[in-house]
């Protein structure tokens, strides 16, 4: 029998997919989207049965399974002594690396070091990289193993000491002694706005990818060293608005940077686990990021 085709975009009204990026940012909570998507609910499909099929699959997504042979993983703490004491981060390296390895810190959307930024991880390992990617849900136990909880969990987090123990994360990760100390930063939706955070804290930072991420405040853009690549969705006025601004502030400090829009896509295009996936755009957005990292960290 062949395999049920994978849900797009386009399979579903884009108002609902509005609602249902509120709904995972947490501007609207489970039955906030379910009272406004029941109007889409037609043909026998139930408000809760959208939700469900927007929701993340990780298991159709894996791109660099648990155990492949190429890489190596395992878990490690990170201390943080201005932030939560100790983070709990994933780290991904090539099974058979000669030498020391340029890095990249792995930052997650809002939900935590769920398997889907492990597998980015993985992939990272498997184009020479040392990855690490830590959780920081840590303090309230880790990722839960179900989105809506981690979603939950994420809001209770305190951001000061969340930005904290990203930056050791970064500090662990550039002094370790099989890398290079080349330091690069890729994130996702919150784990982008964090890139680009750490872009205006660490002076040594080497490359920063920030995905549809939050925008710093523009008189911060002065603080920013690292070459930046930004990736933008079309349809994702949350993020889009502040950029002129931003850029603008940029420019003005001579800041490197590169930004692409993605037409068509949606915020989150770059993750395979959900139907917002546009693979064309994230197929380009990686590839342009692969080749970023290559020039900034392994030339």
């Amino acid at each position: 029998m062949a395999p049920t085709p994978r849900l797009t975009a386009a399979d579903f009204d884009q108002e609902l997919l509005i609602l249902f990026d509120a709904y995972v940012h947490g501007d609207i909570d489970r039955r906030g989207f379910l009272d406004k998507a029941a109007k889409f609910a037609v043909g026998g499909i139930t408000a809760a049965g959208l939700l469900a099929a927007l929701s993340p699959d990780f298991a159709i997504a894996q791109v660099v399974p648990q155990g492949d042979p190429r890489i190596t993983t395992e878990r490690i703490d990170v201390d943080s002594p201005n932030g939560s004491g100790k983070v709990k981060a994933y780290l991904a390296k090539p099974a058979k690396a000669s030498g020391k390895l340029p890095t990249v810190l792995v930052v997650h959307e809002n939900r935590g070091l769920n398997p889907h930024i492990e597998d980015i991880a993985r992939r990272l390992a498997v184009d020479g990289y040392l990855a690490l990617a830590p959780d920081a849900l840590t303090p309230l136990g880790g990722y839960p193993g179900d989105e809506d909880k981690a979603r939950a969990l994420f809001a209770q987090l305190d951001q000061s000491k969340t930005r904290q123990d990203f930056l050791a994360a970064a500090a662990v990760l550039k002094a370790r002694a099989d890398g290079t100390g080349k330091l690069g930063v890729v994130g996702f939706c919150y784990g982008g706005g964090m890139a680009h955070f750490l872009a205006t804290q660490l002076s040594d930072l080497a490359a920063a990818v920030p995905f549809y991420g939050n925008h710093p405040p523009v008189e911060d853009a002065a603080k920013v060293k690292a070459p930046l690549l930004i990736h933008f969705a079309a349809v994702d006025e949350r993020i889009n608005a502040a950029w002129p601004a931003y850029e603008a502030a940029l420019k003005a400090a001579g800041v490197r940077y590169t930004a692409h829009q993605y037409p068509g896509t949606q915020h989150g295009f770059n993750n395979d686990t959900t139907p917002r996936f546009d693979a064309a755009a994230a197929k380009l957005a990686w590839e342009r990021t692969l080749a970023f990292f290559a020039q900034h960290l392994k030339a």
